[in-house]
């Protein structure tokens, strides 16, 4: 039975035992003094960052400005200029919780800085940004992410054994999660044998949790049976409680424990991905059934909000019969129809192909920084530009707007024809609402190109229109017909689309801060309705590629 919140719900957590991290990072934070008021009054001990939390960063007041500034005069591209704003807030970070790390032996104090994810299938360009990492923010409690792909489980070995601290992240199944602690395990051998001292290298092992619930759940609801809406909103406990279970047969074996009589550190369990995305569950449920004493739970800034208000800490860890009880849960989910193996590696696809995304935001929302932030850009009483600069990052804005203008422009046909040809009313009504949404926002663009001066290229729209008409050609199987897999295309590509307009108000979104004719508060309103967008399309890809893909169905032409 749980306990009666104490007037603390965080600090009765972290009394159990359980480290409580930030998942969050700004100049912002660090700057004033929220950082410090965390540490001090949310027993906040570590702090988390990934390429959406950077690009978010970057779009939120003018913090960045004057570093962009000079980037952009020392002629710095975009991928060194992301390396130097990132680096800089980890380091700054790292200084932050010097004393928690001091004080905890080197177990917390822990900042989190992730490699490049286009790396994420090259394990030595991987390990070659790991070290890059390592050395450049060059204080002792970095954690460099590194995510567990199966090319990603070497980079993590190499590392390890250069003596770099590992935050292994986007952990889904408990095979790759085993193989994560070999990973590590064969990283600490070669360390001591190339006589490194053990007890300077730390490891946590990041498994995602509320992804889980979420893919699954979508799978429960096109199953649509009483069984599996039973089975709902239990998968991802079930699933980190039986990854702690593994953890703990690994550290019993004689492998490890001759690692322990060497000084190693234990890789510690982290519960990441703990904020809950559907409403109709807890808010805190995340963090209140995975309370187990050695290990770390890294929340966004709501969770751990939510949780100091009515966080619950139970009276006893995970026994035997909660294991048995997972194990349990997992096994019925595959007698339901709901392929586990397959889950976990669409959420690893998919995870990487999501920080691929942010990190292309982050990208452009430095690149736009840094043309903003040089030059002045206002016009002059005659309406023409104060400057050569000036001229030239109006020119390029141009283009920018333009290339997404046309692609927006593609994208209204896109929606409009597969809200036509879909058969399903609930889906027809989705998109036909998405239609009126996407058209919307090309209006917005429109008028935020007029606000900025800039003429829409009609010459590139209508290029752009004939490419999308013979983009209609794909192989599907069908070359001039619809076919089973014309659903799943089709939203496949809106989904791309989307994200690439939600990158583009970020952009337009850091730019707010130096470009008075841009409105951030539109902005905000237009990201949030893209990110509603990208929701939506992701439950019409599941079910389509259901219906599409799974073996136990007949698909008809």
């Amino acid at each position: 039975m749980p306990v009666s919140p104490s007037t603390d719900p965080l600090a009765e957590l972290s009394a159990a035992g359980v480290s409580v991290w930030l998942d969050d990072l700004s100049r912002e934070l660090l700057a004033g003094d929220r950082l410090k008021e965390l540490i001090a009054d949310k027993h906040v001990v570590g702090v988390t960052t990934n390429p959406t939390i950077f690009a978010s960063a970057l779009s939120k007041g003018d913090r960045y400005v004057d570093q962009l500034s000079r980037l952009e005069t020392q002629g710095a591209d975009v991928d060194d200029a992301v390396l130097a704003l990132t680096t800089d807030d980890v380091r700054e970070g790292c200084r932050a919780f010097r004393d928690v790390y001091r004080s905890s032996g080197g177990v917390d104090g822990r900042v989190s800085i992730e490699v490049d994810p286009r790396v994420a299938r090259d394990a030595e360009a991987t390990f070659t940004q790991a070290v890059k990492l390592w050395e450049t923010v060059g204080e002792p409690n970095l954690f460099v992410k590194i995510p567990a792909t199966g090319e990603g489980l070497a980079a993590i070995t190499a590392a390890t054994a250069r003596g770099i601290s590992v935050n292994v992240t986007l952990i889904f199944s408990l095979d790759r999660y085993r193989k994560v602690m070999d990973a590590y395990q064969t990283g600490l051998e070669q360390a001591l044998e190339a006589g490194l001292d053990l007890s300077g290298i730390h490891s946590v092992a990041s498994f995602f949790v509320s992804r889980v619930d979420t893919e699954v759940d979508r799978r429960l609801d096109a199953l649509d049976s009483p069984q599996a809406r039973e089975l709902k909103g239990k998968a991802a406990i079930a699933n980190a409680r039986l990854a702690y279970r593994a953890y703990e047969q690994v550290v019993a074996e004689a492998r490890w424990q001759r690692l322990a009589a060497a000084g190693a550190n234990v890789q510690r369990p982290l519960w990441a991905s703990t904020g809950v995305k559907n409403p109709d569950y807890p808010d805190t449920m995340y963090v209140s059934d995975l309370v187990i004493a050695g290990t770390v739970n890294t929340m966004p800034g709501t969770t751990l909000t939510a949780f100091a208000d009515h966080g619950t800490v139970p009276g006893h860890a995970p026994t035997a019969e909660d294991y048995a009880a997972a194990a349990a849960h997992l096994a019925s989910l595959k007698d339901a129809g709901v392929d586990f193996a397959d889950v976990t590696d669409t959420l690893e696809r998919e995870g990487l192909e999501k920080f691929e995304a942010s990190w292309a935001e982050l990208g452009a929302s430095v690149a736009g920084g840094m043309r903003s932030a040089t030059g002045p850009t206002a016009r002059s009483a005659d309406g023409g530009s104060s400057g050569s600069s000036g001229s030239n990052t109006v020119g390029l804005l141009a283009i920018y707007l333009n290339d997404h203008y046309t692609g927006a422009t593609g994208g209204l046909e896109l929606f409009q024809r597969a809200a036509g040809a879909r058969k399903d009313k609930k889906e027809k009504a989705v998109l036909t609402d998405l239609v009126r949404q996407v058209e919307e926002d090309r209006d917005a663009l429109a008028q935020i190109m007029t606000d900025l001066d800039v003429s829409v290229d009609r010459t590139k729209v209508a290029l752009g229109w004939v490419a999308e008409k013979a983009g209609r050609l794909k192989t599907n199987g069908h070359l001039f017909s619809r076919s089973p897999l014309s659903d799943v295309l089709e939203t496949e590509a809106m989904l791309t689309g989307v994200l690439a307009k939600a990158a583009a108000w970020r952009t337009l979104r850091a730019l707010a801060g130096t470009e008075r004719r841009l409105d951030a508060a539109q902005m905000d309103a237009l990201l949030e309705r893209a990110e509603r967008q990208s929701t939506a399309l992701e439950e019409l890809r599941v079910a389509a590629a259901t219906r599409a893909l799974d073996p136990r169905t007949t698909p008809t032409s």
